[in-house]
């Protein structure tokens, strides 16, 4: 049991000089509030890395971390927590965590509130009350949830953030000779073109290269058809969010007819949510994102995937490094686990924020060590952290 004393929110904001995914491209400018919109699929990206982090602190006085998406209009997250959750959560005692998830969720879900900046405010609590379980019983949270079955987690490097196809082909080609074999390029950044791109990579790269293409949503489903026929003879691991996230029954049938397999879910908040869509037909990863569900939705979201013969491939964003250890946690207990994105471009950032001794290598992630999440702020953390009341 733990009693929650208080609940605060920092936004995290760490510089970086190239934008996230990649210089900008033609038509591409960064606006007064520093957000720039990607022509390719239409999206907005910060042109720093952001991210909202939570500390809760229990009656003992330990404290729990966690973290959500804050790449955009983060202080609408923050006032979620402080106006709304924060006052439940404060003074009231947590034996479960999964049910408390379902309480907050509960109170707003009548109002549309299932996903969201809701959503990522209900990740960021449930991962800091996972990190408080395991610091109470001084354990990982691994262990918390049940049986390790991948003590490192398989991994593949994502995005090749270079200004031409030419320097990203070199990018890949520098980290498969550091020992690197599976890759994701981002589409939406194919400036020279997405069947050009990857055919210059599966001819770098060698036919036992694992290659997997991120297409952002920009497709139609006729659109997406015809793509998958040019990239066929490529033989990409499988391709991510043809579809806008809307077009549930267009995805299914897209799953079920592409020689490609189909991955998606990063989007996808709640088990609640990736059930609707199944309901519609199965597709081959589903790539839950710990910055949006949280813990107890990624469980339950391997759960449903396990169900329907889904492999699981979490996603990984831009953060400070907490949820990333969030769903290393998480993803050591899976069965059903493929690989787990690595930002390479993100994680050293990640680390130099925290004191943990998470690392990944040629063999992919290797599991922080300590109770709780096995991360904890560091001063270059406190540095970049405003505290949001």
């Amino acid at each position: 049991m733990m009693r929650i004393a208080s609940v605060e929110t920092f936004i995290v904001t760490v510089p970086r000089e190239t934008p996230y995914l990649g210089p900008l491209g033609p038509g591409e400018r960064v606006n007064a509030r520093g957000y720039l919109v990607r022509q390719g699929n239409g999206t907005i990206y910060p042109t720093v890395d952001r991210s909202i982090v939570v500390r809760l602190t229990a009656a003992d006085g330990s404290m729990g971390w966690g973290e959500t998406y804050g790449i955009c209009a983060p202080r609408a997250t923050c006032e979620i927590i402080n106006d709304l959750l924060a006052p439940v959560l404060i003074d009231s005692e947590v034996h479960d965590v999964s049910a408390t998830w379902d309480m907050l969720y509960d109170l707003m879900r009548v109002r549309g509130c299932s996903g969201g900046f809701h959503g990522d405010a209900l990740a960021a609590l449930d991962i800091a009350l996972w990190d408080l379980a395991g610091k109470a019983r001084e354990l990982p949270v691994r262990e918390l949830i049940g049986p390790v079955v991948h003590p490192i987690i398989p991994s593949y490097l994502s995005g090749l953030p270079a200004a031409t196809l030419a320097e990203r082909v070199a990018l890949a080609q520098s980290w498969q000779a550091r020992g690197i074999h599976a890759f994701k390029f981002a589409a939406v950044v194919s400036h020279e073109g997405i069947v050009e791109e990857m055919a210059a990579l599966r001819a770098a790269l060698g036919p036992q290269a694992e290659i997997l293409i991120d297409l952002h949503w920009k497709f139609t489903p006729d659109e997406a058809r015809a793509l998958i026929a040019q990239l066929e003879p490529y033989r990409p691991r499988f391709i991510e969010a043809p579809l806008k996230p809307e077009a549930m029954a267009d995805l299914a049938a897209l799953a079920a007819q592409s020689p490609i397999p189909i991955a998606a879910g990063e989007e996808w908040y709640t088990a609640h949510d990736v059930a609707n869509r199944l309901a519609f037909g199965p597709i081959a990863y589903v790539q839950p994102e710990m910055g949006h569900t949280g813990i107890t939705q990624i469980l339950r979201i391997a759960q449903l995937a396990a169900r329907h013969g889904i492999a699981v491939a979490p996603h990984a964003t831009i953060g400070a490094g907490i949820f990333l250890a969030a769903s290393l946690q998480a993803s050591a207990t899976l069965p059903g686990l493929w690989k787990h994105e690595w930002q390479h471009s993100v994680f050293t950032r990640n680390l130099a924020l925290l004191h943990t001794d998470m690392a990944h290598d040629a063999t992919g992630y290797h599991l922080p060590t300590g109770p709780g999440l096995g991360v904890e702020p560091g001063d270059a953390f406190r540095a970049a952290a405003e505290l949001v009341s």
